[in-house]
């Protein structure tokens, strides 16, 4: 029985006894009791009072024990005495009930049963040693906490089995880089016969949400090996030396599963740089490192372990700790391309109904800077918006509007405009639409909304044409004049600026700058000026240093004035050159709110937007139901219906109640 279940019955069963012996005490004190003499009890038998007696022989107090009822006595009345266990006794009973007629009940001695004997005489003594044996074994169970705190809080993952290559996508020279892992715990002569050593340490960096964690999995599941799995922030406890035993007693462990994995996630938590001192010290997270460095590359052995780290931040790891021979190997694991993120978007949708017209390649061309995360969350979303419309399949419309989520945040559509502010807001965004579309170097508009989302009044999503590692001076000067338009916009058709700008003007200033003082393409010529510097404790990059004097400070500002100024002149003379364009897609915006890529591209082509498309054809798709979503993709949509509990519920609790809204 589930211990939850045996808590929650122990009130009522304690009540239930007490009730009982309530109820017993009172048919106890109802009951009217004389007590007799042996002398009495003749004397009445004698003159025939007696109706029944019951004889219980008690051998232990050599009595009989006789109760029963007089002539004259109540319904509850009895009464009671003892007599010699003897056979004169039981004569005379016989004899009196001979002349009188009365009934005789006899009764077995109780000391006769041995079941009786034992719950009177051994159980109370079993019960005792029970109770104490109960609270010794609690108080040793509480010792053996205390002394466990410095064990190990590694895992061991049974189910990494599961996890292969086949579930990790987008990730092809990241899975070339550790196959050598694989290769060697599978068959590590292979290796020792050309004097080859195997890394001892992979470190895998890069962005949140890239598939880390997974990529070592899978390399537990490729190899059929042991697998344990800790984070870095298990190791620090507040006593000094905790973390360092943690450390020795993990591989300690995986010395007797070798040949195995251990697995590291954000090994910054403890294996930050030592002795600078800022940020306030820290000796136990110093000791647990030194442990870690000491039993990666110290005296001991530890053939057969290979470990695994994941974390996003290299640059704040002790030096000691990115040696050859401790982590040999760093696999950095970047965010996916298009094609990359096309694979990830098929592992996502195995599960899931799609209509015919969703095409997992546009979704990818459209994803630019999504992790693998970011990918699984956008399919998860459209499936919930799926089911919440009553569809039969995920459509590009749930595609869209869950990718405008991800980004964005849900569509404020309460929200209302004024007819003058909604006017002005069509017009900044059709300026940022009409410089994409003419320059080359912008980036491709993709979507046009003014509808708020978060913390924007509209938006206008605009999209790299290719993805490219480097970027031109022109790309990066035309990216400004695209920035501008949305301000150019307001002052040449409304006549008045708003503050919609301010994160255009953001954006801006950040691409002049970097332009003039790091990539050097400006009059100042070839020169980086700034870089930036990152505190190692703080893990955040405040500042940047600056190598240069003040002179050289007021150039800079005049070459990002100056860059600023041309690429606002430039998207003034082209907006000027463009406005029927302006025109048509402000107005465009102003009665439809939101227009998609394909819509521009017919607008821009033919003065106005495609006629509604044909209703699909209901056989292209299949039945999406709450059968079909997965537990995860229930409780995400019994939190947006605001249901009560829904994270202890079952999915077969959580279908029932979503039914009742769906």
């Amino acid at each position: 029985m589930n211990k939850k279940v045996r808590r929650g019955l122990t009130p009522y069963l304690g009540i239930l006894l007490i009730m009982l012996g309530v109820l017993y005490f009172i048919n106890i004190t109802n009951k009217k009791t004389n007590y007799l003499t042996y002398d009495e009890f003749i004397n009445q038998m004698n003159k025939g009072n007696i109706v029944e007696i019951n004889i219980t022989p008690r051998s232990n107090a050599k009595v009989y024990e006789i109760s029963g009822k007089l002539k004259d006595y109540q319904k509850d009345e009895n009464f009671f005495l003892r007599a010699p266990l003897s056979e004169e006794v039981m004569s005379q009973i016989l004899i009196g009930e001979e002349a009188n007629e009365f009934k005789i009940k006899t009764s077995a001695d109780p000391s006769s049963s041995t079941l009786l004997y034992i719950a009177l005489n051994i159980l109370p003594f079993v019960v005792l040693i029970g109770v104490a044996f109960f609270f010794i074994t609690r108080q040793m169970s509480s010792a053996n906490k205390s002394m466990d705190f410095g064990k190990s809080r590694a895992r061991l993952n049974e189910d990494s089995k599961k996890v292969t290559f086949n579930e990790v996508a987008g990730l092809k020279e990241e899975k070339e880089e550790v196959q050598e892992l694989i290769d060697f715990l599978k068959d590590p002569k292979k290796f020792q016969k050309l004097g080859a050593r195997i890394p001892k340490g992979v470190l895998l960096v890069g962005p949140p949400g890239t598939g880390k964690t997974l990529l070592a999995r899978a390399v537990a599941g490729e190899a059929n090996v042991p697998f344990y799995f800790i984070s870095g922030s298990d190791f620090v406890e507040l006593f000094v030396g905790v973390g360092a035993s943690r450390v020795r007693d993990m591989f300690k462990q995986a010395k007797h599963n070798a040949p195995c994995l251990i697995f590291i996630d954000e090994i910054d938590a403890v294996g930050r740089q030592r002795g600078s001192g800022i940020g306030g010290g820290h000796d136990e997270r110093e000791q647990t490192l030194n442990q870690l460095l000491t039993e990666m590359d110290g005296f001991g052995e530890n053939e057969g372990i290979i470990i695994i780290a994941a974390t996003n931040r290299p640059d704040v790891l002790d030096p000691a700790l990115l040696r050859p021979g401790r982590f040999d190997r760093q696999v950095q694991v970047n965010l996916p391309d298009k094609k990359g993120r096309e694979e990830i978007l098929a592992v996502h949708a195995r599960n899931k109904i799609f209509s015919k017209n969703v095409n997992l390649s546009n979704i990818a061309s459209r994803t630019v800077g999504f992790s693998g995360a970011d990918l699984e969350n956008l399919l998860n979303e459209a499936a919930l918006l799926a089911v919440r419309k009553n569809k039969k399949a995920i459509t590009m419309s749930e595609i869209d509007e869950a990718h405008d989520r991800v980004l964005m945040g849900p569509a404020k559509k309460s929200k209302k405009y004024t007819d003058e502010e909604k006017r002005m807001v069509a017009y900044h965004e059709a300026g940022h639409a009409v410089l994409g579309i003419k320059l080359d170097g912008a980036n491709d508009v993709q979507k046009i909304t003014i509808i708020p989302r978060g913390y924007a009044g509209g938006y206008t999503m605009m999209l790299p044409k290719e993805e490219r590692f480097t970027a031109t001076k022109k790309e990066l000067t035309e990216r400004i004049i695209g920035l501008m338009g949305g301000r150019v916009a307001e002052e040449l058709v409304i006549g008045e600026i708003s503050t919609g700008a301010h994160n255009d003007f953001e954006q801006a200033t950040k691409i002049a700058r970097a332009m003039v003082t790091e990539y050097g393409m400006s009059s100042l010529g070839p020169m980086q000026l700034e870089q930036q510097e990152g505190s190692v404790f703080l893990g955040r990059d405040y500042n940047k240093s600056r190598n240069f004097s003040g002179q050289v400070a007021f150039e800079i500002d005049q070459e990002m004035r100056k860059i600023i100024d041309e690429c606002y002149k430039e998207a003034t003379r082209i907006l000027k050159k463009e406005r029927k364009l302006l025109d048509l897609i402000a107005n465009t915006l102003i009665e439809c709110e939101t227009i998609t890529k394909e819509q521009i591209d017919y607008l821009v082509k033919n003065g106005c937007l495609p006629s509604d498309d044909d209703e699909i054809d209901e056989s292209d798709f299949k039945e999406l139901s709450l059968e079909d979503l997965t537990l995860a993709e229930l409780k995400d949509l019994a939190r947006e219906y605001k249901i009560k509990g829904y994270t202890k519920m079952s999915k077969e609790q959580l279908q029932k109640e979503l039914e009742k809204y769906i």
